[in-house]
């Protein structure tokens, strides 16, 4: 879909008055990352929003990825389309709920994906995404327990590549993920027989067995470029399909429906839009706010999943 020329127009101007950069996840609309300086997963745009040097951060994406950005950017204004995109993980894990486990389990070391509130970050020991998540949990020394929050399914595949035993993990899932079903990626793979298969690891484990590779939003876009094979089968958001198809336009990729509603959609991620886009730039708001104490606890632990390689 191209967007309308007069709101694309306009958004371009607001970002060069506000000395902005659009920051957008993979799982935007089309529209979106064609005007976006910068395309990536939670950890890439985590990155560029530390390294980034202008004074207004327009993230797209969901709000607790903007609450990252202004934690590492606390004197840039930080502005999201809409306050409202929000994730189920999130929702899965309160701040009160992750202190009531420390006071009974004070041993155990707090490894928290970046799908959480900017209050469970500050009471985390150190955050972890889909792509570094393995390497996150082995940089913990082996004998301290892990407590690892809040997605069950990138817990389990954690747990099970690092091989650590003594690891709880939170019972959240993802809405998109979580209710992607064995039985229709089997149809799909019995549709398309030489398709190989790209899961995201919040995938449900009957799900990932089947996968030929398991990798974060950024890495299944680029084992799908490479891999040698024209048809993949992609079990993660549909938004991927726009780099998919910018970077390899001459292979076929399906995306299979999840249960809940029928698609391969979040629908908290298609809550922004270009007017949206267009009116944050113009009033800076919605704006992101976090109190200076959560803002200086949280930072600990992103700098913490940021200095592991």
């Amino acid at each position: 879909m191209v967007a309308p020329a007069s709101i694309t127009e306009e958004i371009l101007e607001l970002k060069k008055q506000r000395k902005a950069i659009i920051l957008a996840h993979h799982y935007q609309d089309h529209e979106i990352q064609e005007l976006a300086d910068i395309i990536g997963d939670s950890l890439e745009l985590s990155r560029k929003a530390r390294d980034y040097e202008g004074e207004v951060i327009a993230f797209c994406g969901v709000y607790f990825m903007a609450e990252t950005a202004k934690v590492l950017n606390p004197n840039r204004v930080v502005v999201v389309p809409d306050k409202d995109a929000g994730c189920s993980l999130v929702d899965a894990c309160s701040a009160d709920q992750v202190r009531a486990f420390k006071r009974l389990h004070p041993e155990y070391v707090i490894v928290s994906y970046i799908n959480t509130s900017v209050e469970v970050k500050a009471e985390s020991d150190i955050l972890c995404t889909s792509r570094n998540a393995v390497d996150i949990v082995n940089s913990v020394p082996k004998e301290k327990p892990i407590l690892f929050l809040p997605d069950i399914n990138l817990g389990n595949y954690v747990r099970k590549m690092s091989g650590r035993e003594n690891m709880r993990i939170w019972q959240g899932a993802c809405i998109v993920h979580s209710t992607f079903a064995s039985r229709k990626l089997v149809a799909a793979k019995a549709e398309h027989p030489e398709a190989l298969i790209a899961a995201h690891p919040e995938c449900p484990p009957d799900v990932l067995r089947m996968a030929n590779f398991i990798g974060s939003t950024s890495a299944i876009i680029n084992w799908c470029v490479n891999a040698p094979a024209d048809e993949i089968i992609v079990m993660t958001e549909s938004g991927v399909s726009h780099s998919l198809q910018k970077l390899a336009p001459h292979k076929k990729f399906y995306f299979v429906a999840n249960e809940n509603c029928n698609c391969s959609e979040c629908p908290y991620m298609k809550k922004n839009s270009l007017e949206k886009l267009a009116d944050c730039l113009r009033t800076l708001e919605p704006r992101v706010e976090i109190a200076p104490d959560i803002m200086r606890r949280a930072l600990v632990p992103i700098e913490r999943m940021l200095a592991v390689k």
